[in-house]
């Protein structure tokens, strides 16, 4: 399965010729990233907020059957039960053998039957920039709890390209916590090719401005 970072929550899921485009932003909502504009067989949001409900950006072609067994979890934007900003769903895609998680706007802590139906997975999506989501702190404590064998950052600030809600952190705060980080140059992570880290921090497919030079994202790799 390939995933890629088209920029802030929105990614693209690929298996077997089947694409899954997920919590497209609308134009102009997220700076320094350009418009969604992509084809894929299906389209999904985690919830209802401009920089995540563009649906209308996906061209949809329905011409090739599923490979993707697709379930969620309802959750909580906020930690006070929807009560600031509603409800968040986490979306569980399953395909040839792999199972990929994508948090959505997760802003409350999970119980441990959500927990236990997310541990473990091949790859999850995660928020980490706070004010909207769980912080860099909370971010940095689930990902150790899940145990993923790849977790990939989003829904966060980056100082360097410019991209970003300019009210939420950036993914150092994230990543200062933790070991066995990677940044790469590339917005595709494929999930049938090894990885030296467990933490990898992708480059957005639709960021306007570079991210990082290579002798930047060598410092920043460890």
């Amino acid at each position: 399965m390939k995933i890629t970072w088209i920029g802030h929550s929105c990614f693209k899921l690929e298996q077997d010729g089947y694409s899954i485009v997920i919590d497209p932003y609308q134009d102009d909502s997220v700076a320094g990233l350009s418009p969604v504009r992509e084809t894929a067989n299906e389209v999904l949001m985690t919830h209802d907020h401009f920089d995540h409900n563009a649906v209308d950006k996906v061209k949809i072609e329905k011409n090739v059957n599923s490979p993707f067994t697709v379930s969620a979890i309802e959750t909580y934007h906020d930690d006070e039960k929807g009560a600031k900003r509603g409800p968040n769903r986490i979306y569980i895609f399953e395909a040839g053998g792999q199972k990929v998680i994508h948090l959505g706007d997760l802003g409350c802590e999970l119980t441990d039957d959500q927990m236990e139906a997310l541990v473990g997975a091949d790859a999850v999506m995660i928020p980490v920039g706070g004010t909207y989501t769980i912080d860099a702190a909370q971010a940095a404590q689930l990902t150790v709890d899940l145990d993923a064998k790849y977790t990939i950052p989003m829904h966060y600030r980056s100082v360097e390209s410019e991209f970003g809600l300019p009210d939420i952190g950036t993914v150092y705060d994230y990543t200062i916590r933790l070991t066995g980080v990677m940044v790469t140059s590339i917005p595709t992570l494929d999930l049938d090719e090894p990885y030296p880290a467990k933490v990898v921090v992708l480059q957005p497919q639709n960021m306007t401005k570079q991210f990082m030079s290579i002798g930047d994202l060598e410092k920043m790799s460890f």
